[in-house]
């Protein structure tokens, strides 16, 4: 899929594409609706004044925290404001972590905090296909990462990288 780049709106706000938009970049990529952004929560209102000069249409706050927009193409963006203890580390990786399309990109092991917290069964899925990709290097980045911020998840990621590796075994 193709998504709208943000960046020249934002300019030099941290900010990192998240979602299925940011897990195709650790596992086959599966279908979305819309574009998610994670900025942090202290630059939300000025994030919020960039998006509608640049001719977003603001939608209505989302129940997660955040705000939904619609660029003037009529594609759905939801911006996400970040207040995690790790956002402004993240972000700040994100800005060195781009994707195909040259957009930053949330680095694995906070895509998987991320979605250890939404917790919603899609989300459980992505991480155990991202896991099941993922190499040793990036897998002891992730358990370090769950073992800061989220150690009570840890024998779950655990589960979730055998089921996701397999998830990609094939048979002989």
């Amino acid at each position: 899929m193709r998504f709208p780049d943000l960046s020249g709106a934002l300019g030099d706000l941290p900010h990192a594409v998240i979602g299925a938009a940011a897990a195709r970049a650790y596992m086959p990529e599966r279908m979305t609706s819309d574009l998610e952004l994670a900025i942090a929560l202290a630059d939300a209102r000025s994030a919020r004044e960039r998006l509608r000069a640049a001719g977003l249409t603001y939608l209505g706050e989302l129940a997660i925290g955040g705000s939904g927009w619609r660029t003037s193409a009529g594609f759905p963006v939801d911006v996400v404001e970040l207040s995690a203890l790790w956002a402004d580390d993240a972000l700040a990786e994100a800005g060195r972590n781009r994707d195909i399309n040259g957009q930053p990109v949330l680095p694995l092991p906070y895509l998987v905090l991320m979605k250890l917290d939404a917790g919603r069964a899609q989300d459980i899925a992505d991480i155990s296909r991202m896991l099941g990709q993922a190499d040793d290097c990036a897998l002891a980045a992730v358990r370090h990462a769950v073992s800061d911020y989220h150690p009570d998840a840890a024998e779950d990621v655990e589960s979730l990288i055998t089921l996701g590796k397999l998830e990609i075994e094939r048979p002989a």
